[in-house]
């Protein structure tokens, strides 16, 4: 059974850096693509930050956060990364990572089969 924890969120001030992990099992995460999305209160869940499997790490960014968030894997430890720089505060939501189907379209929540229960990022102003 595959499951994903994620950790790392927190309360942040504007400007400041916050860095989650996912923590996958069931599963090696390098041969599926992995994904983050984030949900703010009464906004659907919406796409952040994609890479793909292997060892190429493609990655796509919502433009929302590029030049700002950084998705990576380590795949030792078979955990997704996010590090999340120049916060803002419509940054703040639940955080959620995701493993992918293989072919299928990274942006869509529909292309994930697996999530973890999300992790909470408060950026205040």
């Amino acid at each position: 059974q595959v499951q994903l924890v994620e950790s790392g969120g927190g309360l942040v001030q504007a400007g400041g850096s916050l860095r989650l992990s996912c923590a996958a099992s069931g599963r090696t995460i390098s041969s599926y693509p992995m994904g983050w999305f984030r949900q703010a209160p009464g906004k659907e869940r919406e796409f952040v930050a994609s890479i793909s499997r292997w060892s190429s790490g493609s990655t796509l960014y919502a433009d929302f956060v590029k030049g700002r968030f950084t998705i990576s894997r380590d795949n030792a430890k078979n955990m997704v990364l996010l590090q999340m720089n120049a916060l803002k505060p419509e940054d703040t939501a639940v955080y959620y990572c995701a493993m992918g189907r293989v072919g299928a379209t990274w942006v869509k929540a529909a292309s994930y089969d697996y999530w973890g229960q999300g992790t909470q990022v408060t950026v205040s102003s």
